[in-house]
């Protein structure tokens, strides 16, 4: 086998490269990164010295960013979904639409999660409440771009998609989507009856307890 992936079924961003992978069946050595497991994390650290999660290794190469995996993959190891259009301007649409999952949705959502991580004495409520408007204006503008799409960039499933999955799975865990934003929702929903992002969430279930504001039992 000739790909690692260092990750946790937990984390977001490894459940995005899970998602590609699952998609196209790509077989893949599980490197589960546990802080009691000595060993692996020695090989992490070693890997990324950063020490973020996923960190794939290809054939010896060290490939790290879960955007960056999943293009890597299409390059080295394409399956039958093909996850970025060979087109140039759809893809910069795909590339659009990941870089708002990363940056509106993902990293507001976790500044709140980790706000709750912190000893009570040193959390930031004003950074909590602009993360949390944050999240809304998100919420509002995917609202309206999906209008008449399907998937993230239109109607073919791609790497966007893979991580809405589980940016939208945890944002709406951090600050409960509006049923006003009835586009989002459903998009939601289409991602969470999706096969490889089913599997996902279902081997991360265990670790549910691990979630700091309380994992809902709607999911």
């Amino acid at each position: 086998m000739t790909l690692k992936l260092y990750a946790h079924p937990f984390s977001s961003y490894c459940q995005k490269v899970l998602v590609a992978l699952y998609e196209n069946g790509t077989p893949f050595e599980w490197r589960t990164v546990l802080y009691d497991n000595a060993e692996v994390m020695a090989e992490f650290a070693g890997l990324w010295p950063l020490k973020r999660m996923p960190v794939l290794v290809d054939r010896g190469q060290t490939v790290v960013e879960a955007t960056i995996i999943i293009e890597h993959l299409g390059l080295h190891h394409p399956g039958p979904v093909s996850l970025l259009p060979k087109d140039p301007a759809a893809a910069l649409e795909v590339r659009l639409m990941d870089r708002f999952f990363d940056n509106y949705l993902s990293t507001p959502a976790q500044r709140i999660v980790a706000d709750a991580l912190r000893p009570e004495d040193v959390r930031d409520a004003y950074g909590v409440t602009y993360a949390r408007e944050q999240l809304e204006t998100a919420y509002a503008w995917l609202d309206q771009t999906m209008a008449g799409r399907e998937w993230a960039a239109g109607d073919r499933f791609s790497l966007a998609d893979c991580g809405a999955a589980p940016f939208l799975f945890y944002a709406d865990w951090t600050h409960r989507i509006d049923p006003s934003f009835h586009n989002v929702i459903a998009y939601r929903q289409r991602l969470l009856a999706r096969p490889s992002f089913a599997r996902a969430v279902d081997e991360a279930r265990p670790y549910r307890p691990l979630f700091p504001l309380g994992a809902p039992d709607r999911d």
